[in-house]
């Protein structure tokens, strides 16, 4: 059922700061501890892949593609994220309202949400699964920081089958073809709770992926062990949209694990990664 409604925050006060001035704080200090990148950049942003922890623990590496986008006038960002704390099959698109965080509000880009839905049965609009999710949340307080006019079409996918991750790319790379104004966004954390010389052995093979511009392996990847990432399925979604979408190189801006970024417990750690998705830079 589509309902016309505000996202209320699930996790402010708890993953993040509930108080809009700490807030802004927290994410501009992750942002000034990005130091300028010892390469040039190649070309325009198509994607992204972020983390979505506590923003104490994955802040420092998701603000490395964040700050890609800073000081821009205007975004529309399709967000692409795991559901946690939902069972269910296809991709759960909120397409109607906003989401709010302390910050603010986000409206939802309503006409791209329906367009979506309309390219593929497999994407529907149902609001319930968000309501309590943190995967796409976490992503806001940095939009929001980063960009003046903002504009979002949150997903949340279930199975993040093989049919399902194809279905959501073509659905996103057939609407987009003339859309060079949104950004794909997928959210995902590496592996969980692993002592860190075994989670970084692990989360090597998924960075190599994405390094490689490599959606098909991450896909046999994440069909062998879930575990690699918790959400190989939006990755690999906003990979193959992105390469649709022409770009063609990867880079990898920040790998770091949650005993880098925080209590330095290195027993039990969570990978994080930031990357950019890129088309070659117009003639």
């Amino acid at each position: 059922m589509i309902q016309t409604t505000v996202r209320k925050s699930a996790v402010a006060g708890f993953w993040y700061p509930g108080d809009p001035l700490a807030l802004v704080r927290e994410v501009s200090e992750h942002l000034r501890g990005v130091r300028p990148y010892p390469f040039a950049l190649p070309g325009r942003l198509v994607g992204l892949v972020s983390p979505h922890a506590g923003l104490k623990y994955s802040g420092p590496v998701a603000a490395h593609g964040f700050a890609l986008l800073r000081n821009r006038p205007s975004a529309t960002v399709i967000m692409v994220g795991p559901a946690h704390r939902a069972v269910f099959d296809g991709v759960a698109v909120y397409s109607r309202g906003a989401f709010e965080t302390p910050m603010g509000r986000v409206p939802v880009a309503e006409d791209l949400a329906d367009s979506l839905i309309a390219a593929d049965p497999r994407l529907y609009a149902e609001p319930r699964p968000h309501r309590d999710e943190h995967s796409l949340e976490m992503q806001l307080p940095f939009l929001q920081h980063t960009v003046g006019d903002l504009e979002i079409v949150p997903m949340l996918m279930g199975s993040q089958s093989r049919a399902e991750t194809s279905a959501l790319a073509g659905a996103m790379a057939r609407v987009l073809q003339d859309r060079e104004d949104v950004l794909l966004l997928a959210s995902s954390d590496l592996s969980h709770y692993h002592p860190a010389t075994v989670a970084n052995r692990m989360d090597a093979l998924v960075v190599g992926d994405v390094e490689r511009f490599d959606p098909e392996s991450l896909q046999d990847r994440i069909e062998r062990s879930h575990e690699c990432a918790c959400g190989g399925g939006p990755i690999v979604a906003v990979m193959k949209a992105a390469r649709a979408l022409g770009a063609e190189q990867a880079v990898v801006l920040r790998y770091a694990d949650s005993g880098d970024e925080a209590e330095r417990n290195k027993s039990r750690v969570v990978g994080y990664m930031s990357a950019g998705l890129f088309a070659p830079p117009e003639a």
